[in-house]
């Protein structure tokens, strides 16, 4: 890789974990998408990259926003969304090897996983449009919360994403949330999932080829981006960031049709 690729995955990681910041999708629906676009590392070395990058956004999203009393997680119904996503993280990392193993052509994975992540890209901004005339619900069952983690969280490490527009949606829908408290409930799940995932990637030995230098630059852009993020979210009013992900999402679908024509 040249230098200036490098510069490249840095400025991707910190823009990405900007908006992932404001929006609690975590970067990596962004991140995921336009590093396969530049077809320069294979999809389980940038699925690997992106999940670390939103794993260190996340962890300090969530523990600054304890540490300085204005988290609005409800540990009631975050804490069994997040063990449940733990677990789906390990069942979707699972099926990620798997199919990996079984594909003979290795670029026909990330194809789909665009294709993926296009059709969930395009619901959840249908629905982000459409929410106020959609009836929510107050789930309360811990049960409950556990096996629909347990969804969020095989999507997101299947996808190689970290949570992204997927736990919106559910937090919107099955919990009533705004988008503010969704944000940040959806980073605490995200943090769990990602941790779980590394983990069992680590455990496994099923860890990618890539440069450490890669590994470090983009960490450090997703801690950076999540500082960013932070401060703007605070300045800015749920309607901006409602905006702000609904454009989100047009400009992944079309990354995403684009990666599908690339990998097919």
């Amino acid at each position: 890789m040249g230098i200036y690729l490098y510069f490249i995955f840095l400025a991707v990681s910190f823009f990405a974990s900007v908006v992932g910041a404001i929006c609690g999708i975590g970067g990596g629906v962004l991140i995921k998408p336009l590093l396969d676009a530049f077809g320069v590392l294979s999809v389980a070395s940038i699925s690997f990259l992106s999940g670390c990058t939103v794993l260190s956004m996340s962890c300090y999203s969530v523990v600054k926003a304890k540490r300085s009393g204005d988290s609005l997680v409800d540990i009631k119904t975050g804490t069994p969304l997040a063990i449940g996503a733990a677990l789906g993280g390990v069942a979707g990392k699972t099926m990620f090897q798997v199919l990996t193993d079984m594909a003979g052509n290795k670029d026909r994975v990330g194809a789909i996983q665009a294709i993926c992540l296009l059709i969930i890209t395009f619901g959840t901004m249908i629905y982000t449009i459409e929410k106020r005339r959609i009836k929510t619900h107050h789930v309360k069952s811990v049960i409950a919360c556990v096996l629909i983690g347990v969804v969020l969280g095989v999507f997101s490490s299947f996808l190689g994403i970290g949570g992204g527009p997927i736990n919106l949606v559910v937090l919107f829908f099955f919990f009533s949330m705004d988008t503010k408290t969704a944000a940040q409930n959806s980073l605490y799940i995200i943090l769990f999932s990602q941790l779980t995932s590394l983990i069992n990637t680590l455990v496994t030995g099923t860890v990618p080829e890539f440069s450490a230098a890669l590994l470090i630059l983009m960490v450090g852009g997703g801690i950076l981006g999540g500082m960013a993020g932070r401060k703007i979210n605070k300045k800015i009013d749920e309607a901006t960031v409602n905006k702000l992900f609904i454009g989100l999402m047009a400009i992944i679908m079309l990354i995403c049709v684009y990666n599908i024509y690339r990998l097919w």
